[in-house]
């Protein structure tokens, strides 16, 4: 009794799963009409229009020049 009831339930999953893959609603690939895709948008001005300093590629990267750097951008109260 218990293979007819397997095999009943596998029959039955089988054709739910058949069934609901069938989609009257579909149209082929044939009605698709291909569009260029719309341009990438500018990035935002993050500086506040501030330049870069003429010595900024110069200088090395290390421990006190990161941490000047970042007492520089903290606010003064």
């Amino acid at each position: 009794m218990k293979k007819t009831l397997l095999f009943g339930l596998l029959a039955a999953s089988m054709t739910l799963s058949v069934t609901s893959c069938h989609n009257p609603d579909y149209k082929s690939d044939e009605d698709i009409v291909e569009q260029p895709l719309p341009p990438i948008p500018a990035a935002p001005d993050t500086t506040g229009g501030k330049t870069a300093p003429a010595n900024a590629a110069n200088r090395e990267i290390n421990a006190v020049n990161a941490t000047e750097d970042i007492k520089k951008m903290q606010p003064v109260m």
